[in-house]
């Protein structure tokens, strides 16, 4: 085999691979003996058919897998010879107007990795921002808590429904006179000034009382989940079949064992617990950005275009979903072009990052064990049905790319952690409402009292920015929000808005190892 380097160019590179038939024919020559044992054919005794026959017989496939298992060899041989690290999976092209026992010359085209010179992790100071838990958040907590399972009782027969109170009606629901799927409901709980249902059906409800018959007019919301439904007027015909008010909930040992503890010191406990988690989520989070600020400032190096095109088109596809659920999809659309190139940015400094964490750790022996994997890939196998979770666990143990990216993420926190550990760090004692806003602002400052910065320079801005920095946030998630729509009567609810939310910084990627060519089947 014969190879030739066409092409090498940033970190691009190409290679002209010539395989001869005679290399060809004797990958034939081996398989056919290798088959001869097992080929029956009549008239012949087992493991005697002529290999002239066999030929014959499956001369085309033999000769079409022959060439495709040279090309892998043909790719391994040039990754080794080479000392070559691909970005991604090799493309392989047939030259044109190959003929079976001819010649075959391959182009093998990949990008490579950069060569990242050892990260230097000295000299990192992080400040790490804390959240005292006191009662008084640990209360709040609770009462926030208690306030969700709020309780009902029956009203007194002649009580009028006010603002809080709930309802109970049935319903039937038309447009124009005329029924409509899911319009027509019985015994529906109604919280009044809950903004659950349609605009206009809770605010008619002031006043009804246990027994009353009532007509109430709505009109649809422009953006109603029921394309039929979208700005329609339509009318609800009720009957109140109770009208409840609010029980009182006392916040005691009582109120907890109703929820299976002990007393309500064992629920302070746990809510206590369950804050402090979410502070320390926030400190590390700010902390992790901070981190990779400092690491994105102190590294510059080309990265591999291709990787950068798939981490684009991942972030972008979720921004469309995004956009798409807007209620004026084609101006969610226009702004979001507007930034097309600020989000390839993003891109490439989470490729940029996802490479260097890689190299960090790599130099520095981070590991995940086979321990932590396959409690990743059991836990990933749960979000499939019962009978597809060992199909998904062979998928992985075959598939090196996909154990790759199912492990990334626990080896960058991995990482990070490690990084941690190395850094200087000064711990500052802050309110809670003065993290999040400085994980949320732009520059990363941490604003606030007690935040230490002179803000008598400051000057307010008008509006926030709705693009994200590219060095300083993640791309924006789609939080997933479904609109809500009841079980029994899905045509009085209002669609829910869709939640947005900026969180994070870096995706999580590893090159993948794998670098085999994809098959190049001969033309027949």
């Amino acid at each position: 085999m014969k190879t030739v380097e066409t092409l090498n160019e940033g970190l691009k590179r190409e290679y002209s691979l010539t395989i001869t038939a005679a290399e060809i024919e004797a990958r034939v020559d081996d398989e056919v003996k290798a088959v001869a044992p097992q080929v029956r054919m009549p008239g012949f005794r087992p493991g005697k058919v002529p290999a002239n026959l066999i030929r014959k017989m499956h001369g085309e496939a033999m000769s079409a897998d022959a060439l495709n298992k040279a090309i892998d060899q043909g790719v391994r041989d040039v990754v080794a010879e080479y000392k070559l690290r691909p970005a991604v999976q090799p493309g392989v092209t047939l030259a044109d107007g190959y003929e079976r026992g001819k010649d075959a010359v391959i182009t093998v085209a990949l990008e490579v990795l950069p060569q990242i010179e050892t990260p230097s992790i000295e000299g990192l100071k992080l400040e790490r921002l804390t959240i005292a838990t006191d009662d008084a958040a640990v209360m709040a907590k609770i009462e926030e808590f208690a306030s969700q399972m709020k309780r009902f009782e029956d009203a007194p027969k002649t009580k009028k429904a006010a603002a809080g109170d709930q309802v109970i009606i049935d319903f039937a629901g038309s447009v124009g006179g005329v029924a409509f799927d899911g319009g027509t409901g019985e015994d529906m709980a109604v919280e009044i000034g809950s903004g659950q249902l349609i605009p206009g059906f809770e605010d008619q409800l002031v006043g009804v009382k246990l027994g009353d018959e009532k007509v109430l007019n709505v009109t649809f919301p422009d953006d109603y989940p029921v394309e039929d439904l979208k700005g329609q007027a339509a009318e609800f015909a009720i009957t109140v079949k109770a009208i409840k008010v609010a029980a009182e909930t006392v916040i005691d040992d009582e109120f907890a064992k109703s929820l299976g503890l002990d007393s309500l010191d064992k629920l302070k406990e746990i809510m206590k617990d369950q804050i402090e988690q979410e502070h320390n989520g926030l400190t590390r989070t700010f902390m992790k950005r901070k981190l990779l600020d400092q690491l994105a400032d102190a590294h510059d190096f080309d990265v591999p275009p291709s990787m950068v095109e798939a981490e684009f088109n991942q972030i972008w596809a979720q921004l469309q979903q995004e956009a798409a659920r807007e209620a004026d999809v084609e101006a969610a659309q226009a702004d979001l072009e507007k930034d097309r190139e600020e989000y390839r940015s993003i891109a490439v400094r989470r490729v940029r990052l996802g490479l260097l964490l890689s190299e960090i750790g790599q130099a520095n022996d981070v590991q995940v064990n086979q321990q932590e994997m396959q409690r990743l890939v059991m836990q990933a196998a749960q979000q499939y049905r019962p009978e597809d979770r060992q199909r998904f666990v062979e998928y992985i143990q075959q598939d090196a790319l996909a154990a790759a990216q199912l492990r990334a993420p626990l080896y960058e926190d991995k990482v990070v952690d490690f990084l941690f550990e190395k850094a200087d760090i000064t711990d500052r004692e802050v309110t809670r409402d003065v993290l999040e806003a400085a994980i949320e602002d732009e520059d990363g400052h941490v604003h606030g009292p007690g935040c230490g910065h002179d803000h008598s320079h400051d000057e307010k801005p008008a509006k926030k920015a709705a693009a994200k920095k590219p060095a300083a946030k993640k791309e924006a998630k789609a939080d997933d929000a479904a609109e809500e729509a009841p079980a029994k009567k899905p045509a009085a609810k209002k669609a829910a808005a869709k939640k947005d939310e900026a969180e994070g910084d870096v995706a999580e990627k590893k090159p993948a190892k794998k670098s085999a060519a994809k098959k190049a089947a001969p033309k027949e």
